[in-house]
């Protein structure tokens, strides 16, 4: 509810003309009814002429469009409130998604996470742009008319004072129990979008495993959850409009008949003012009323409002990054690790007081066994981490003192999995860098990668579109273009995951080959795997369980690390090194 009150007086200026339209609204509704009953009076009760009329009517005309102005504005400024904080709250929502930790954003469902951003967002509107102009409009204006009754006639305004906050009490009732059911539908919608989009993800896996019947019958269930809360929520609305509608025709019958008692039997009120309250009081339970539908749709809303702001709340790991920009380094920098640590939210793995020193153009091999920190170790290195202890110092100062783009822009990053996006081949190559390159740059790239023979062998060349996930190329072919964006780019600073698991030898050649080039003006940082590959490294880490166990060339450990010998040998197919 706080977070939610910040987000409307982030806006207190817009909120106090909302104020002073909603007071001239309630004003030109009380004008009104004087000058109805005021041309009524005239016309039918003092005989007079219709041209003596037409001052009062054209003040009416006034009134009128003075009211439907109030009204507008009003709704018109409610909007704004609604559009820039719908704005803001998904500015910053794709931000704080934007910083989360690399494996932390991978966590949960991509689907929950879009359908917050969308639908979730979407269903704050109505409370912004509908219930708070309304609760001011259905705060003054029958307060104003109250007080005109009153003047008018005390009975009659003690009978809307009876009966009046039945309406607002019942609201308050019925609109808890539809933010509840909200909030209930908006996690329903969440699962359901996940769920969805994981399916459809995962659909040759499904087919392939026959699991396609069982992921139906899931599916079928999660959007018949959704589609019950939200018959549900109709329910409590249908409901609630018929309550308002039986309260609002009871109180307004009682008022007319105790008007016609006192006008027609006891004489004690003249037409007059018995027409302005009988003008009145519909006034004042329609402003009600509406305050009673507008207050199922915000109670709504706020369910909405209530669980993306949550979001905001949640711990997500970001990375909090300086703003000093880091020079472009002609020659590579020297990397300190210095006692890094880093343990993931909610388990038990953690990566302790690793401390090693990268020399600039060195190859440098991370190995280890599954699950023995190289991938966390190498995210810490790219900065998608943040290290919960000790620092990664560039030239002697912490990576974070740095701007995080500044960092990332002389850095390349290869994965085991690149993603290649739908479009052209020219266009995947030009993602590797943020200014403009020419065509030859883009061929020269290719051409260190080991991938122009292929694309020249395409009938439109660079320009030949690949489908989504880079559908179409094979695994060694997306790793090329990877590679190309790499050479493209020009780094100080080469990160490889485990690029070459799961290639043929041939295609590893080349990519080998490839990445010697790239060592020539950049230190190389691999993730390996492969024995070839480790023996070249000019120092070796190696993990285990989190810890650096041993660090330095092939021969020294092989000489000193029994682990690492014993991997060694176990490559070697059981031979002793």
């Amino acid at each position: 509810m706080d977070n939610i009150k910040q987000t409307v007086w982030m806006h207190k200026k817009r909120i106090y003309l909302l104020v002073i339209f909603t007071f001239l609204f309630g004003i030109a509704i009380i004008a009104q009814a004087f000058m109805m009953t005021k041309v009524i009076d005239g016309v039918f009760l003092h005989n007079q002429s219709f041209s003596d009329m037409i001052p009062w009517l054209l003040v009416l005309l006034f009134i009128l469009l003075l009211r439907f102005a109030a009204d507008y504005v009003s709704k018109r400024i409610g909007v704004s409130i609604a559009t820039d904080v719908k704005r803001n709250v998904r500015k910053k929502l794709l931000i704080k998604y934007a910083k989360i930790d690399l494996p932390l954003a991978g966590r949960g469902q991509t689907g929950r996470k879009v359908s917050m951003l969308l639908d979730g967002v979407d269903e704050m509107d109505s409370f912004y742009s509908q219930f708070i102009p309304q609760v001011m409009q259905s705060t003054f204006a029958p307060l104003l008319m109250l007080i005109v009754i009153f003047t008018q006639h005390i009975n009659s305004g003690l009978i809307l004072l009876v009966s009046a906050p039945f309406i607002p009490i019942f609201m308050i009732i019925i609109g808890i129990k539809t933010q509840k059911k909200s909030e209930e539908k908006l996690d329903k919608l969440a699962s359901f979008s996940g769920a969805f989009l994981d399916m459809l993800r995962g659909l040759v896996t499904l087919k392939l495993f026959g699991r396609t019947k069982q992921q139906q019958h899931e599916l079928e269930k999660s959007s018949l959850g959704f589609r019950d809360t939200t018959m549900d929520i109709l329910k409590v609305a249908f409901t609630q409009s018929f309550a308002l509608e039986l309260i609002s025709m009871l109180s307004i019958g009682i008022v007319a008949l105790e008007l016609a008692i006192q006008l027609i039997i006891y004489e004690s009120i003249s037409f007059f003012p018995a027409f302005v309250i009988l003008i009145l009081v519909p006034e004042f339970f329609t402003s009600l009323k509406e305050l009673g539908t507008t207050f199922h749709n915000g109670r709504s809303s706020m369910g909405a409002a209530a669980k993306v702001l949550e979001e905001f709340d949640e711990k997500s790991g970001n990375i909090h990054y300086g703003k000093k920009e880091l020079p472009v380094l002609s020659n590579p920098p020297i990397i300190q690790l210095d006692k890094l640590s880093y343990q993931f939210p909610a388990s038990e793995f953690q990566l302790q007081d690793i401390e090693a020193t990268f020399l600039p153009k060195q190859k440098i091999a991370i190995v280890g066994a599954s699950g023995a920190g190289k991938s966390t170790l190498l995210q810490l290195l790219s900065g998608m981490l943040q290290p919960d202890s000790g620092r990664i110092t560039i030239q002697n100062e912490d990576l974070l003192y740095y701007s995080q783009s500044s960092w990332l822009d002389q850095l390349a990053y290869i994965s085991q999995h690149p993603y290649i996006f739908s479009g052209t081949i020219q266009e995947n190559i030009l993602l590797g860098v943020t200014n403009n390159a020419d065509k030859k740059a883009v061929q020269k790239a290719a051409e260190s990668a080991g991938i122009a023979p292929l694309i020249e062998s395409f009938e439109k060349g660079y320009e030949t579109r690949i489908g989504e996930a880079g559908r179409g190329l094979s695994s060694g072919e997306k790793q090329r273009i990877s590679i190309a964006r790499a050479f493209l780019k020009q780094p100080s600073v080469v990160l490889l995951d485990e690029p070459t698991r799961g290639l043929d030898l041939a295609t590893e050649k080349i990519l080998q080959q490839s990445i010697q080039k790239l060592n020539e003006t950049a230190t190389v940082i691999t993730v390996a795997h492969r024995l070839h590959t480790i023996k070249s490294a000019d120092q070796i880490l190696f993990l285990e369980n989190g810890r650096l166990l041993g660090k330095g060339t092939h021969e020294k450990l092989l000489d000193t690390l029994p682990s690492y010998r014993k991997m060694v040998t176990i490559q070697q197919g059981g031979k002793k090194a």
